[in-house]
């Protein structure tokens, strides 16, 4: 049998911080609304959890790119946009979980709210609990309350928030630009929670399109 060779990932973590939409077209949107639609109820009717499982596997493996071009045009308070922050998430933790266990860490000392708690890594966490909860997190979507799977994830983003943005305290004198870039990312991962957190409360109330 011939040996199998997997595609290599293409957008890495370091994408994390730069990867924008590639365009806004209505048919673009549609596209991205059904196919998350469809992927969302294919995974849920699917009792055994095998489903679930081959998504999570497949993008920790392969990256994202299979999916970027539908999801990322979709707005950021949506299905396909919701999903795609997640897949973002999950990506940025495989590539490099010791970062993000680091930042995780120093938020959950820094930060003075439930959202450790929510997010629901152990305390410490380090780089394989990380990887574990955001696979649970992902499992949660398709297996679970979605709802409650986004909430997790906003909580896991304002933590990482509270940690890159205390690091890059650390770092502003030293390193300026490591500061930058710590900043950057707290920013971004600000904008994640929010707009998770928003998603989740549609979801609730059966308005997440």
């Amino acid at each position: 049998m011939p040996e199998q060779f997997h595609r290599p990932v293409r957008r890495p973590s370091s994408a994390f911080d730069n990867i924008a939409g590639s365009g806004d077209s209505a048919e673009a949107v549609r596209v991205a609304h059904a196919t998350a639609s469809a992927l969302l109820t294919r995974a849920r009717a699917d009792e055994s959890g095998e489903s679930t499982d081959r998504l999570i596997a497949f993008t920790a493996e392969h990256g994202i790119d299979d999916i970027a071009e539908l999801w990322a045009v979709a707005p950021a308070v949506s299905l396909p946009g919701s999903l795609w922050r997640l897949y973002l998430l999950q990506l940025a933790i495989h590539h490099d979980p010791r970062t993000a266990a680091l930042l995780y860490e120093r938020g959950r000392v820094e930060l003075a709210s439930a959202d450790a708690a929510v997010a629901g890594a152990p305390a410490p966490a380090g780089p394989e609990e990380l990887v574990a909860l955001i696979d649970t997190i992902l499992r949660g979507v398709f297996r679970g309350d979605f709802s409650v799977a986004l909430d997790r994830a906003a909580a896991f983003c304002r933590v990482q928030v509270s940690g890159a943005t205390h690091i890059a305290d650390d770092y502003e004198a030293t390193e300026p630009g490591r500061a930058s870039e710590l900043t950057a990312r707290a920013r971004r991962l600000h904008t994640y929670a929010n707009d998770l957190s928003a998603a989740a409360g549609l979801w609730r109330a059966d308005g997440l399109l």
